[in-house]
């Protein structure tokens, strides 16, 4: 628990200096597919093959070319079956043998699956897994052929089909070593209990690749099956026609048989990370892959450092951002720690100085805490005060101090500066100690500094909008009281007993200034000025105008509240033709930061390049400031004063 504390401190304070690098990810398959990268010895061996190339055509080694991170690397290439045993290639097929499959299906299934084994390479070890109402395998992965093809002719039907099963069974085939591969072949969906996530999960665990083969069923977008395939990188065929089953399952070994085996030197001293890309020609044509991997050291050579996280767990913390980050947490809490110091322990006055302090404002201020506060009650007022001294030096207490009154907060300045603060620093902290992801601590950080100031400009719009929506009814009431024969004074007091939060408290505080000393339109005034309503202010200004020169206050007060109810009628008819164009700004300004800070807690590596190059830094750039521009664009654009 206490190495988590550190490093989350450490990544705290190392925010501003961390610059961090995903591990791994594979980009999109383009026309050549880069299928397995391992570090042997001092060279790194890439398994690169060429789906669906045309019979006949082979690709040309010399030709290959080989980039990491966009710098060339010197390469060379050599058809699989000329390579030796450079790679283990293992391939499992998992086949439907339910009832569904009988007949001539059934037949197929086993013609194609005699065919795959006639076609795989020898140096192949092939394994043979079957499903229905149990899950067998019939041969574990072998390079003898001859065996796995009079396993396929006795295969027979049962029921049911636990095809989850079959998945995870075949999983559990290929080992763990080199390039794995299954092919999966069935005609139904799953009658387990198995959840369709932890085959995901499973799968994508594993590292083998599952190709599917879904015979004489339509296949709806995000079935089981595409799931499956999509987490591997696999791909998903769908046939009802039972001779192509047979050139499927072909095409399929024919890859294995077209494979290349490139090599280039292994990164020496440390883990390398950067996205490989690797293109050969084979007739005139162009085929290239790339993937975001780690390479790992050449073996003998020196690494101190250990091997670099799963993208999935998002950036690394580099040791000498951790050690900076804690450095600058303790002597920022250091300072913090002797400010409070000065603030708890003052330094001892003279019998004098002791005397005159009694007369000043700070002095009567200590005499009276000192008097009835303990010590935690000293550390809250230190901090308090600390925060006091930064608000007072910038002049913006008045401001806040309306603003926290208008929300309806009963917090002085100081202390929602201090309250504030303590959540932007412990929503980082919380976020890195749950997650040791700094871009996720980087995102707490930034939501801890913007939420709170958010939720206060939330509570002071709302409040001050239901006070001017209330203050029709509330003069049609202050009207009815003084035809009853009520004063002014006596007439708010009514309101007081019988009106509704925000009109209330903040008439209440009139009705105290009044019987205070404070004449009744100051008091008034008083609450326009704190609200910042301008309808109020103008009922004031009424008020002050017929205590001078006299008339029919209730009539006046009657004709005030009629305007006010049209124009709040106004109002809300505004914001209801407006509400499109404002959900508007809101949806189209949020969706892309909220968009990117998904990508960055689910594929980091795929959004690696436009946080680690100059030139997406630039992208970044500008690609917030026209947000931001588009943003406010929207907003003055749908907003009318009324």
């Amino acid at each position: 628990m206490t190495t988590r504390i550190l490093r989350a401190l450490g990544a705290l304070g190392a925010l501003p200096l961390l610059v961090g690098l995903p591990s791994v990810a594979h980009a999109a398959d383009t026309e050549g597919r880069i299928d397995h990268v391992e570090t042997s010895g001092a060279d790194v061996t890439v398994l690169y093959s060429i789906p669906g190339l045309t019979a006949g055509v082979t690709p040309d080694p010399s030709s290959i070319s080989v980039t990491i991170d966009g710098k060339s690397v010197e390469a060379s290439a050599e058809p699989v079956e000329g390579s030796g045993d450079a790679v283990r290639r293992t391939a499992v097929l998992a086949i439907d043998v339910s009832k569904s499959m009988s007949g001539s299906k059934f037949r197929a299934a086993q013609q194609a699956a005699q065919a795959y084994v006639d076609t795989a390479p020898d140096d192949v070890y092939v394994g043979l897994v079957t499903f229905a109402s149990d899950v067998t395998t019939v041969q574990a992965p072998t390079q003898n052929h001859a065996a796995l093809s009079k396993a396929i002719d006795s295969l027979k039907l049962t029921a049911a089909t636990h095809l989850f099963d079959g998945v995870l069974q075949a999983l559990d085939e290929t080992g763990d070593e080199g390039q794995r591969s299954i092919l999966l072949l069935s005609d139904g969906r799953d009658t387990t209990e198995t959840r369709l996530s932890t085959v995901v999960d499973q799968a994508t665990a594993t590292g083998a690749r599952v190709d599917v083969v879904s015979l004489d069923q339509k296949l709806k977008e995000n079935s089981p099956l595409e799931q499956i395939s999509a987490a591997t990188g696999g791909t998903v065929t769908s046939t009802s026609q039972l001779d192509d089953l047979k050139a499927l399952f072909t095409e399929e070994a024919n890859d294995l048989a077209n494979q290349l085996v490139v090599t280039f030197p292994a990164p020496s001293g440390k883990t390398q990370q950067g996205p490989l890309a690797i293109s050969v020609d084979a007739k005139g044509t162009t085929y290239a892959d790339d993937a975001f991997v780690t390479l790992q050291p050449a073996e003998g050579s020196s690494e101190t450092g250990p091997v670099a996280e799963k993208a999935s767990s998002g950036l690394s913390l580099p040791k000498p951002a951790l050690f900076a980050g804690l450095a600058m947490v303790f002597v920022g809490l250091a300072l913090v720690l002797s400010f409070a110091s000065t603030r708890i322990m003052p330094a001892e006055a003279t019998p004098m100085q002791q005397q005159l302090s009694l007369y000043t404002v700070h002095g009567m201020k200590r005499s009276q805490k000192s008097a009835k506060q303990d010590s935690g009650g000293q550390l809250k007022d230190s901090a308090v005060a600390i925060a006091q001294d930064l608000i007072d030096r910038r002049d913006f207490e008045e401001s806040l101090s309306h603003k926290l009154d208008r929300a309806g907060l009963r917090l002085k300045a100081a202390e929602w500066i201090l309250l504030h603060a303590g959540l932007t620093v412990g929503s980082a902290l919380a976020g890195f100690v749950l997650t040791h992801n700094v871009l996720f601590a980087v995102l707490s950080l930034f939501f801890g500094a913007v939420l709170p100031w958010l939720y206060l400009s939330f509570k002071e719009r709302r409040r001050i909008k239901a006070f001017n929506g209330q203050l029709a009814q509330v003069l049609q009431v202050i009207a009815g009281a003084l035809q009853a024969g009520l004063s002014l004074p006596q007439a708010i007091d009514t309101v007081v007993q019988e009106g509704e939060e925000p009109v209330v408290s903040e008439f209440r505080r009139a009705i105290i200034e009044q019987r205070l000393g404070v004449e009744i339109e100051d008091s008034l005034d008083t609450v326009a000025e704190r609200m910042g309503s301008m309808d109020f202010k103008w009922v004031v200004m009424a008020i002050r105008i017929q205590r001078e020169v006299g008339g029919n206050l209730v009539e006046l007060l009657l004709n005030v509240a009629a305007t006010l109810r049209e124009r709040e009628y106004l109002r809300r008819q505004v914001s209801v033709l407006s509400a499109e164009g404002r959900l508007s700004a809101f949806i189209l300004g949020g969706l892309p930061p909220f968009f990117f800070a998904y990508l960055l807690l689910v594929r980091p590596t795929y959004v690696h390049p436009m946080l680690s190059e100059p030139l997406g830094w630039m992208m970044l750039g500008g690609a917030a400031t026209l947000m931001a521009v588009g943003f406010f664009w929207l907003q003055k654009t749908v907003k009318v004063e009324v």
